[in-house]
């Protein structure tokens, strides 16, 4: 049997401002060519389907289109909700779905399988749902539920107690932060700190292969434990991550072979750092001109207009960061010293620019032109 293993597609999401959805739309029709190509039976996306409880009408055709096409290809198509998601809004979608699409996100049914033949008998697909201790607490009584791990423990608990009974291989889905893993700054971490703790790695015994969602990353926590990754880059710190699926087989033994299958990535993302002059006009940047741009102005004083300035040579420059280098030597006067010491007007000028430009005076240019306006400004007092 071949499962592609993808997760966390976030439908709906912008990038700092900037809609998605065509983005999305295109990777997700190649990952579609992908399961015809490779023959895939079963297709799992583990969690975070839309980015918010309540996505816009055209998430849901996105998503409705991408489901049916995936079956037109062959697949099966067994889908959970994440912590994003709103459970109780992807789960009445499911009702409305073709045979051969199975949305899971009812806790009540953790440990009750989705079970798919090939010529080497039944696998079983154990999908858990996000499991927010707090709301699901009282769905098993007389069990410690008060973490993220003693849910995970107790929901895989009720997978292996129904696997041990059944027998057979089997695959489990779930969206959770595991021990182990490496997060993306920014990106998955402040989601951990609303209620994802970590699961251990222990939890997951007993699958052949478990299928998890959250991280934005790639990732291997063992042979048979794998996070897939979001299909799109939604931040710059997962701009050196691969975009993609994990394609799972399973023998008549279990888990044979997994292989990482690329998806392709609609536009570059970069981090460019320079002062602004070298930003505008320095060559070793021409590359970069078409890619979503992450600029860092390393001059020593906030400059004017930023972004706009750079969007005339990146015109997908999504967001401008000023991290200056170097800072002038101190003169070992503060503020009320440097006015006390300024003997004209201009000096006065000079002083308070010194002051909130992180020790960097007037430039020549200004100099002249403070002196201009200093100048006039005693003309007109001459003729008053």
């Amino acid at each position: 049997m071949r499962i592609l293993h993808t997760s966390d597609w976030h439908i709906g999401r912008s990038f700092h401002g900037h809609a998605t959805f065509d983005a999305l739309r295109g990777v997700l029709e190649a990952l579609v060519a992908q399961v015809a190509e490779l023959r895939v039976d079963v297709v799992v996306l583990a969690g975070d389907v839309f980015d918010s409880a309540a996505p816009a009408p055209a998430c849901y055709a996105l998503l409705t289109d991408t489901l049916a096409a995936i079956s037109d290809a062959g697949a099966r198509i067994i889908v959970t909700s994440g912590n994003h998601d709103s459970a109780a809004r992807l789960g009445f979608q499911s009702a409305l779905l073709r045979e051969g699409i199975t949305v899971l996100t009812d806790p009540a049914a953790v440990g009750t399988p989705v079970t798919v033949s090939d010529a080497h008998g039944p696998v079983h697909f154990y999908g858990i749902p996000y499991l927010e201790p707090a709301i699901v607490r009282h769905r098993w009584e007389g069990v410690e539920l008060r973490s993220q791990a003693q849910t995970m423990n107790h929901a895989l608990g009720l997978v292996r107690a129904d696997l041990a009974a059944r027998g057979g291989r089997s695959v489990a889905i779930a969206h959770c932060f595991a021990a182990g893993v490496e997060a993306t700054p920014g990106v998955e971490r402040e989601i951990r700190q609303g209620g994802l703790d970590v699961v251990p790695l222990p939890a997951f015994d007993g699958p052949d292969y478990v299928a998890l969602g959250h991280i934005h990353g790639r990732q291997q926590l063992s042979e048979r434990v794998r996070y897939a990754g979001a299909p799109l880059h939604y931040s710059f710190g997962e701009a050196d991550k691969p975009r993609g699926s994990w394609l799972v087989e399973l023998d008549a033994a279990g888990l044979t072979n997994v292989e990482w299958i690329p998806l392709p990535v609609p536009r570059r993302l970069v981090t460019l750092r320079g002062t602004i002059a070298e930003l505008l006009e320095d060559a070793r940047f021409a590359a970069d001109e078409d890619a979503w741009v992450c600029a860092q102005y390393t001059d020593l004083t906030p400059q004017i207009e930023p972004m706009r300035r750079l969007q005339r040579r990146f015109p997908f420059c999504a967001t401008v960061v000023h991290t200056p280098v170097g800072t002038p030597a101190a003169d070992g006067l503060d503020y009320s010293g440097r006015v006390r010491a300024a003997r004209d007007d201009a000096e006065l000028f000079d002083a308070f620019l010194t002051h909130v430009r992180a020790g960097e005076g007037a430039t020549d240019a200004e100099r002249a032109l403070i002196r201009d306006v200093v100048d006039a400004r005693t003309v007109a007092e001459a003729r008053a």
